[in-house]
């Protein structure tokens, strides 16, 4: 399994509310439909499996309070958390690498815009300082000598920023929001079969064969695979451009699912939601929803390393009352003839 970084901490719910504008058409949620009053409550868990390759290509980072990890003078919407899957080809090494430096390259090395006030101009610093991100890991494994230029990754992140949630992707690892028990894609997967993809590739002088860029990658954007680039500052058919997504949670939000393509090759975003929410009303454990869908995964045959994160919006207390406990409530009724049988019976035992 690939190395993680995970913190547990308590988070209180002391901030202002705050509107947040949506930038597409999934996005969009009338004022009467968002609960101004709702604020994330965040916990998570993640799983990781080799599959049945011989070696681990993935690595995710998992971070429940991001500001305990950048210093207590960052000035954030609270809660705040950063959650990530890379997911390796070529070896382990790039992964390996944009993990472990990912709150420098994604915070530190980006000037991460810092307020307690959420606006346009805050989300369109977030959004260009998460993209400088993904080009700076980009660039740098291009310098990393311990990085071979045929290593590369595919990478997801998510942050929530109070009721803020922003999913940037390059590749074909998956995010998929739960709302109200419907699946809501949160990314696009870059594979050289999706139209837009395989039309910008072939405008720059690339090609698809069986469905593979250049014939030989199964993604058309990835962090990496140097050897597969043009010259820096040249177009290239191999990208680093992350796409975006973001979304104004509200209670109806209930957690997000992130994994790499070893899921999504054997069941869809409704399957899985669908797993998980079963789970979380059963034993709402995000941790073990993770490694459920991942064996799920396995029974189906998949081919792939795995790796899902959890993430969790809402309180454990929050939502419906499980099947069980609702079998344990549930009341009896009694005909008149059987009251009136029992009420004799009581009555003539008193008696004695």
């Amino acid at each position: 399994m690939g190395a993680e970084a995970e913190v547990m901490v308590q988070l209180q719910h002391t901030i202002p509310v705050l509107d947040v504008p949506c930038c597409s058409d999934l996005d969009v949620k009338s004022p009467e439909t968002t609960i101004l009053q709702f604020f994330p409550s965040i916990r998570s868990g993640s799983f990781a499996d080799t599959g049945p390759r011989r070696f681990m290509e993935d690595e995710h980072i998992r971070i429940d309070d991001l500001s305990a990890h950048l210093g207590s003078l960052m000035r954030f919407p609270k809660p705040v958390a950063f959650y990530g899957v890379f997911d390796g080809h070529g070896g382990p090494e790039a992964a390996a690498y944009v993990r472990k430096n990912a709150l420098r390259l994604f915070f530190r090395d980006t000037n991460f815009p810092q307020t307690s006030e959420v606006d346009d101009a805050f989300l369109e610093g977030v959004e260009s300082s998460l993209r400088k991100g993904f080009l700076l890991a980009d660039l740098a494994l291009a310098d990393e000598c311990n990085v071979s230029s045929s290593s590369g990754t595919t990478a997801l992140t998510a942050l929530v920023l109070g009721r803020l949630l922003m999913v940037a992707n390059v590749g074909d690892c998956r995010a998929v929001l739960c709302h109200n028990g419907e699946a809501i894609d949160m990314s696009q997967d870059h594979r050289p079969t999706y139209p837009s993809e395989r039309r910008r590739v072939e405008e720059l002088g690339g090609f698809i064969d069986d469905g593979y860029l250049n014939g030989i990658l199964s993604v058309t954007r990835a962090l990496g695979d140097w050897d597969m680039k043009l010259p820096r500052g040249s177009a290239s058919p191999l990208i680093a451009e992350p796409e975006f997504r973001q979304i104004v949670l509200t209670e109806e939000d209930e957690f997000l699912i992130i994994g790499c393509d070893g899921i999504w090759d054997v069941m869809s975003s409704q399957q899985a939601v669908t797993l998980v929410r079963r789970g979380l009303r059963r034993h709402d454990d995000p941790e073990q929803c993770a490694k459920d869908l991942v064996m799920e995964a396995l029974r189906l045959n998949t081919f792939d390393n795995l790796t899902v994160i959890i993430v969790c919006f809402t309180s454990p207390d929050h939502g419906e009352v499980s099947p069980m406990r609702q079998r344990r409530l549930r009341s009896c009724s009694f005909s008149a003839e059987a009251l009136y049988s029992l009420q004799s019976w009581l009555d003539n035992n008193g008696s004695h």
